[in-house]
């Protein structure tokens, strides 16, 4: 997908996760496009992505109160947040469901669902009475078509996904759109592989339904599985 440099020109992208894997392509991809990106993750700095129009809150999406004031204060520095883009998430199995302990999904619950619930809760508003908005979260290929050993995994993407669809039905009336992407496995530095998806593509899908272009793209959970299909 090629898409033009200034296709975000001037709008404003909060951007969960931004310093991941998948984060830094995403973040680089949103900049090139002409966005003035706020980046959030636990750690960032501004030296981070060295950019005019790169912006830095270091933040946890731990709790509806922390969610709240990160899209306070995005907010009061640009007056507006045209698209969240939340890539926060996280990975653990190797278990069966009866094996499973409570750590483990409490963990994945927390990082895949509970942190988008708060950080969307908080930017709605915000939306609304801006007018609207584009919200896109990545969920995972496990959260359609779950594997074995894997299941708190998948179920928490399985509930971002179902998260995001509501958020698409309820806010229809106010031109706010709401999309997951669901990559297959993706070549990142934690995990290369010729065969897998590469963060730039996803990173350019992102960017267009963040644009005017895909405004009619709502409730959809987009699959992206290159040669894994």
């Amino acid at each position: 997908m090629n898409t033009p440099a200034a296709t975000l020109e001037g709008k404003v992208a909060l951007i969960t996760g931004a310093r991941g894997g998948l984060g830094a392509a995403v973040t680089e991809a949103f900049l090139q496009a002409g966005a003035n990106v706020i980046g959030v993750s636990r750690s960032i700095r501004a030296e981070d992505f060295p950019h005019p129009n790169f912006t830095a809150i270091a933040a946890e999406l731990s709790s509806g109160d922390a969610a709240r004031k990160t899209i306070e204060d995005a907010g009061a520095r640009f007056g507006r947040i045209d698209a969240l883009i939340h890539l926060m998430g996280g990975f653990a199995g190797g278990q069966s469901v009866a094996d499973t302990d409570d750590a483990t999904i409490e963990k994945m619950l927390d990082l895949n669902y509970r942190a988008a619930f708060y950080v969307l809760r908080a930017v709605i508003p915000r939306m609304r009475a801006q007018g609207g908005g584009r919200i896109v979260a990545v969920a995972s290929r496990q959260g359609l078509e779950p594997s074995a050993a894997v299941g708190a995994y998948s179920a928490s993407k399985a509930a971002l996904v179902s998260l995001v669809k509501t958020v698409a039905l309820e806010n229809k009336d106010a031109g706010i759109a709401a999309n997951t992407v669901l990559p297959g496995g993706m070549n990142t530095p934690g995990n290369p592989g010729t065969k897998l998806i590469q963060t730039a593509h996803v990173a350019a899908l992102l960017v267009w339904l963040a644009g005017d272009g895909a405004a009619a793209v709502t409730g959809a959970a987009i699959p992206v599985y290159g040669a894994q299909l």
